[in-house]
């Protein structure tokens, strides 16, 4: 009954807007005053857990984020790409796309991609007369790519949790990765079919457009080296993720100064603040989930969880839905970290136990939270797209639900039913049996 309680405390806390660190320190207060719990015993849970130096990736990518989004690091890859397909009547759409699968792969948020693809598409959509919740909704649905496409922060988080390889849950995203934005992509061209207003640039032959790229893809180079440098010295095994992850850094600095000359003597301090104080919030929401994690294990709350779904059904395809309606839940009540954290020690027993493996969880977990972000009616993406391409929610709404009924549920789908799509590239690279 304690537990039941904590739950809903947690859920109550965070549908009235109270921080995520706050939501779960007093769900943690609940439970020691109920149950045989002290604070004293619970504190050293959560440093040994983070007492690890892979925990440190998590706030060197978010510093690379940030330094990229200040940098004007996405520009030139946007300008690249659009040279390819920006004539065609759905190509500023497939390029918001590509753009903010390339550029979240990096900053691993989905928020700072949101925030820096949209300052650079939205303008650009907008003189070509796209509809403008189209536009907007395209975006905030690309948005989440980043935790799909590697380097993620939060499949670190996920490694570092299950005791699973970092380079594994890499690799099990890609699949569903390129399948939601192939996805995303195909839609976007479906909603357009029937505009007729739509300002495209001239049509240009192949060999014009290879003849542009050639003046172009040496200002674009810098930007295109650094997500080369930052995989492939991953997947090479030169580098582990937390060593690419300061190259990230380091490479960003002067790039985005005298390369892009997006930072500066002034920018540059603001930029080391600001993402400073958003790896202290993540840290301290590290620190707290472990505990609250911890305790749910002792109260084997996975078993209550499993002995719930048996006695609904004993078809592993429903037991599956019902698992990944939960995580979607969680992902439109919390950030994509926090809902990681609760959901990795709480649901893997579930879905190991339905004979799903930890690595393909990985996968499930991302769409599952990526999908979060953009669903009504809490949907924190689609409010934050709102605001960032001055846009009203209501216009975003049907263009949403678009997506989400067709790119992202089929690969959610896919991703849960059809083992090779998450696990293929893992048992081909790294020779691992699943």
């Amino acid at each position: 009954m304690d537990v039941l309680i904590s739950i809903v405390i947690l859920i109550g806390t965070l549908l009235i807007g109270i921080p995520v660190p706050f939501c779960f320190t007093a769900t943690i207060m609940w439970m020691v005053f109920t149950g045989d719990y002290n604070v004293t015993s619970l504190l050293p849970v959560g440093y040994s857990k983070m007492n690890t130096v892979a925990l440190l990736a998590v706030p060197l990518f978010i510093m690379a984020g940030g330094l990229m989004e200040r940098g004007k690091i996405a520009k030139p890859l946007v300008d690249l790409i659009k040279i390819l397909i920006g004539d065609r009547k759905s190509g500023l759409g497939t390029v918001a796309v590509a753009a903010s699968a390339i550029f979240g792969s990096i900053s691993g948020a989905a928020a700072a991609t949101l925030s820096c693809i949209g300052a650079v598409m939205l303008p650009e959509m907008k003189k070509a007369n796209y509809p403008e919740g189209l536009s907007a909704a395209l975006l905030v649905n690309a948005c989440p790519l980043g935790l799909l496409i590697p380097p993620s922060c939060i499949q670190i988080i996920y490694a570092w949790i299950s005791y699973q390889s970092v380079l594994s849950c890499f690799l099990a995203t890609v699949g569903p990765g390129i399948l939601l934005t192939i996805l995303l992509c195909i839609v976007n061209a479906v909603l357009l079919r029937n505009e007729k207003n739509l300002v495209l640039s001239e049509p240009q032959s192949v060999t014009a457009k290879l003849q542009e790229m050639s003046k172009r893809v040496g200002g674009a180079t810098p930007a295109l080296l650094m997500p080369v440098i930052v995989l492939g010295g991953i997947y090479a095994g030169i580098m582990t993720p937390t060593e690419a992850s300061g190259i990230a850094v380091l490479y960003s600095i002067p790039v985005g100064f005298w390369v892009y000359k997006g930072l500066n003597k002034e920018n540059f301090p603001k930029v080391l603040v600001k993402t400073s104080v958003t790896s202290g919030v993540v840290m301290c929401m590290l620190f707290v989930v472990m505990i609250l994690s911890r305790i749910y294990v002792l109260e084997d709350l996975p078993g209550t969880i499993l002995t719930f779904l048996n006695s609904v059904s004993d078809s592993k395809i429903v037991m599956l839905l019902m698992v990944n309606l939960f995580m979607v839940i969680i992902g439109m009540l919390m950030d994509d970290t926090s809902g990681t954290l609760l959901c990795t020690p709480v649901l893997l027993p579930v879905v190991t136990h339905l004979g799903i493996h930890p690595v393909q969880f990985a996968a499930i977990l991302g769409v599952n939270l990526g999908m979060g972000l953009v669903t009504p009616p809490t949907a924190p993406m689609l409010y934050l797209g709102a605001r960032v391409a001055g846009c009203k929610v209501t216009k975003m709404l049907s263009p949403t639900f678009y997506m989400i009924i067709f790119a992202w549920l089929p690969t959610l789908l896919l991703t849960t039913y059809w083992t090779d799509l998450s696990l293929f590239l893992p048992r081909v690279l790294l020779g691992v049996k699943f």
